[in-house]
């Protein structure tokens, strides 16, 4: 992804500094541990900054408002790329502390883990959300990747307390074998609450978060089982996505904006 995206003062692109993944750690931090009360290490808290080993080997995709100058508030939207050779430069990708990806490792071609999503709350607009998504689109297309996976979260520790969004995401959701990352034995906790005729479907889709609903309109599947995050006051499912469909929808935009530019 070399170019970036315009929507009038908006314009997604990757960092291209230290600063500018600086700059994403920092919303990062006010909408995970300020805004969502997640718990800081000491080391983030005097920092006021989310950030891990991975930070220095993943792309970090931004959403940057102009309007806003040239600083840390210009960043209002980021999320965490993390290909094949970045996890290999940590040793595992991301997702492997709560999941056994197996599967996803084996899978043909180059794979992508999405990661660390977050929008000001000032920007929670569909325009937003669009461009991360048409970001994420560019990459993919350009790294040619064949799979996306990462870890998404539900509000919340009490898994009986989502019992029905869970249930619901087991029986309708659920990844084929050849796609199912499990979560690991000493952190399961079962998606099948509910039995399926006791789902409403409607319901439990009003409960899900916004990223995890627009996995499953992609045609995103889920893990088997889910996992309790105590530290982001979460409980997280494992979302696979083949990405056949946002390559090609991404394809023909891409084609149409070329044959527009030949002839315009």
């Amino acid at each position: 992804m070399t170019d970036g995206i315009r929507l009038g003062t908006l314009e997604v692109r990757l960092a291209q500094s230290a600063a500018e993944i600086d700059w994403a750690q920092a919303l990062r931090y006010r909408v995970f541990y300020e805004e969502m009360a997640a718990v800081p290490s000491p080391a983030m808290q005097a920092e006021r900054r989310d950030f891990d080993d991975y930070d220095g080997v993943a792309d970090h995709l931004l959403v940057i408002d102009h309007a806003r100058g040239n600083g840390p508030d210009m960043v209002v939207g980021t999320y965490r790329l993390i290909r094949r050779p970045a996890a290999e430069k940590v040793g595992r990708f991301y997702s492997s502390d709560e999941y056994d990806i197996g599967p996803l490792l084996a899978y043909p071609g180059e794979i992508l883990e999405l990661g660390r999503s977050c929008v000001d709350a000032g920007y929670r607009s569909r325009g937003s959300m669009q461009l991360l998504w048409q970001g994420i689109a560019a990459y993919v297309f350009q790294h040619d990747i064949a799979l996306m996976f990462g870890c998404a979260s539900l509000p919340g520790t009490d898994p009986d307390a989502l019992a029905e969004p869970l249930a619901y995401l087991h029986h309708h959701h659920l990844a084929p074998p050849d796609l199912r990352a499990r979560a690991l034995p000493e952190r399961y906790v079962s998606l099948d609450r509910m039995a399926k005729d006791r789902v409403d479907p409607k319901r439990a889709l009003n409960v899900l978060p916004p990223l995890i609903k627009g996995y499953l309109r992609l045609g995103g599947f889920i893990g088997d089982g889910s996992v309790i995050d105590h530290q982001f006051n979460t409980t997280d499912v494992c979302i696979v996505v083949k990405t056949d469909l946002i390559t090609d929808k991404y394809f023909k935009h891409y084609e149409r904006r070329s044959r527009d530019s030949q002839t315009g």
